[in-house]
């Protein structure tokens, strides 16, 4: 099998394409033949050594495939059924060794490459969605629509009939629009969200978490999911203390709260939709497995839609 390692923590010439043993399946585990891996921005900031670790781990947290050998005592159905799995690495592989409680079974409608382009950032908005319980007909305020929770989340609210304001760049605005934004924001135009919102959805973070609290109308919800830059300030409670008289609510999501169980029900709701198109999932640019270098470098130079390796 071929995996890729990180050699050393720094820039993407550190990740390098190698030959390996076949895996073999422990006690309720499965071996998956990988046919599609997601590459997020959690896999470049554990190439930076920004996550800790050490170097030589394999990166990469979501694979879809299909299931090519069987541990012992593993039901002898599941072999050659299609998964897709979340990890906690090993992902950058051709091969992933899986426990069988956390198989995701793919529907016949949704492809390997599909799954992963839906994968963690439909889950975590998805789970976002339901922690700042937002309802059909309010106004919901999407920062980082352009990434890839942002993305799901201007669909999800959409479907759900919210008023979506989507903060993103001019060059994906159009783009956005068609997900079903309602209003669109351009931060780079220098272009502020006009009135206040039911419900705040924060994969960004950094230093202006705070200015955002102010825009919760009364009995809002901020749901920050993500810290793509940077962590808030630490006096950014400050906010919330002023905006009291409103009684708002600040939540913070991690997958790392979220069970196998509610996992694989979330993932049923987010194949539904996909089925129906209520949720399209948007893939940029599919790299082979041994150019996983360039797939980073394609993440750190800005998006639109989910890198993909192909082993």
């Amino acid at each position: 099998m071929h995996v890729v390692r990180i050699t050393a923590f720094g820039a993407p010439d550190q990740l390098t394409f190698s030959e390996v043993d076949d895996l073999v399946a422990g006690k309720d585990q499965v071996i998956v033949e990988v046919e599609a891996i997601g590459v997020g921005l959690v896999d470049v900031l554990k190439r930076r050594g920004a996550l800790g670790g050490m170097p030589g781990l394999v990166p990469g947290s979501e694979v879809a495939g299909r299931i090519m050998s069987l541990g012992p005592d593993v039901a002898p159905s599941l072999l050659g059924q299609r998964v897709y799995v979340q990890s906690s690495g090993g992902g950058y592989a051709d091969q992933l060794t899986a426990g069988t409680d956390s198989l995701v079974y793919l529907p016949d409608a949704v492809t390997a490459q599909e799954a992963v382009a839906l994968g963690v950032n439909a889950l975590v908005a998805f789970f976002s969605q339901q922690l700042g319980r937002l309802a059909t007909g309010e106004r919901v305020l999407i920062r980082g629509a352009s990434g890839g929770i942002g993305l799901a989340s201007v669909q999800m609210a959409a479907a759900l009939g919210a008023e979506v304001t989507a903060i993103t760049n001019s060059n994906n605005a159009a783009a956005i629009e068609e997900l079903g934004a309602q209003h669109i924001v351009c931060r780079d135009r220098n272009e502020t969200p006009a009135g206040e919102f039911d419900v705040i959805m924060d994969p960004v973070g950094g230093k202006d978490v705070g200015e955002f609290i102010g825009m919760l109308k009364t009995y809002g919800r901020y749901v920050l999911v993500g810290a793509a830059a940077g962590f808030p300030d630490p006096d950014f409670g400050k906010a919330i203390l002023a905006a009291f008289p409103k009684s708002p609510t600040f939540s913070v999501f991690s997958m790392a709260s979220v069970s196998n169980e509610q996992v694989k029900e979330a993932f049923s709701h987010v194949f539904t939709m996909a089925k129906r198109s209520a949720i399209k999932p948007i893939i940029s640019q599919i790299f082979p497995l041994a150019e996983a270098n360039r797939a980073h470098e394609a993440i750190e130079d800005g998006t639109f839609g989910k890198i993909i390796l192909h082993p």
